[in-house]
């Protein structure tokens, strides 16, 4: 029996059809949670006030109160939800960030999926963010995006892309595990130039605290293996899966979230519309072969939750 608690927050309609999930919810193994009336205050960004209800009516619920959380919630255009959840933990934590993006833009100063980093860091019980996989084009010129370099440079913040040539800035950022800063340059620590069982190991003995957090954008994949909303890159899953054994067994992790599953977008207002046309890639849409690499992936990742938990 699973001491792991399997939660679908049900904002886009993406996940419960998916045989998967639509398995375990019809078998009481899993729980649905109708958020489709607040998507449309969540979706891209969420104000504070559409925050709090989200975090309030988690709460209410008893979200970690007594057993890991696995939670599901559709597209990773709602990946800063993951700050909401980060709020509901009562202990010191450390979290590990698979992501295709680092998330940890300043502006909109707002909660939002590109930003959400920066929340989770200003909360007390969260110590450290560790950012897996990034490929995307964030990592260019991160100064003029407002990139969060302060939080790299003063430790809270480690980003290892899967790969990215060194980014150009103006500032000296010292160096870390997994950054150097010289000659105008920050220089990563690429994931595809190490080995990956050897620099989990390194990630592990140097978290700050005993409990974990995990939180993944499926973006992260390599386009073979999932669908999203957003540009992709080139992590597999059996390299997730690993990495998911591997942390569990060496640290102990409180929960995990998931979202990188598509979804048509709709606004109802401007603004978000404007958000969502300037950073969503010009992809054609998914056809439903495509999709059910979504419903493949889920499958796998839940398994590995099944077996880390049990």
């Amino acid at each position: 029996m699973s001491t792991m608690r399997l939660r679908v927050l049900d904002l886009d309609s993406s996940l419960p059809s998916q045989p998967p999930f639509a398995e375990r919810l019809a078998s009481g193994r899993a729980e649905r949670i109708d958020l489709t009336r607040s998507a449309a205050s969540l979706r891209i960004m969420a104000r504070r006030h559409a925050m709090d209800e989200f975090c309030e009516r988690l709460a209410a619920m008893g979200y970690g109160a007594d057993v890991p959380e696995v939670t599901f919630y559709g597209s990773g255009d709602f990946h800063h939800l993951a700050a909401g959840l980060l709020r509901l933990v009562n202990e010191p934590v450390t979290v590990i960030h698979f992501d295709n993006h680092p998330d940890w833009v300043s502006f909109p100063p707002t909660f939002n999926c590109g930003a959400w980093v920066n929340r989770a860091l200003r909360l007390p019980q969260v110590r450290k963010v560790v950012t897996l996989g990034p490929c995307s084009d964030d990592l260019a010129w991160p100064e003029l995006k407002t990139g969060n370099l302060a939080a790299v440079r003063d430790g809270l913040l480690e980003i290892r892309p899967w790969y990215h040539p060194p980014s150009r800035v103006w500032r000296d950022y010292d160096r870390g595990p997994a950054h150097r800063s010289r000659g105008g340059y920050v220089e990563w620590a690429n994931l595809a130039d190490c080995d990956w069982r050897s620099t989990l190991e390194d990630i592990i003995a140097d978290v700050p605290t005993q409990a974990v957090w995990l939180t993944i954008d499926k973006d992260v994949l390599a386009e073979e293996e999932a669908a999203t909303n957003w540009d992709q890159g080139f992590m597999s899953v059996d390299h997730l899966t690993a990495a998911v054994k591997l942390l569990a067994r060496g640290t102990r992790l409180l929960g995990v979230d998931v979202c990188g599953d598509y979804s048509p977008p709709r606004f109802n207002d401007p603004f978000r519309a404007a958000l969502a046309r300037f950073d969503h890639p010009a992809k054609p849409q998914p056809t439903p072969e495509t999709l059910r690499r979504n419903a493949t992936t889920n499958a796998r990742l839940i398994a590995c939750f099944e077996e880390v938990f049990a």
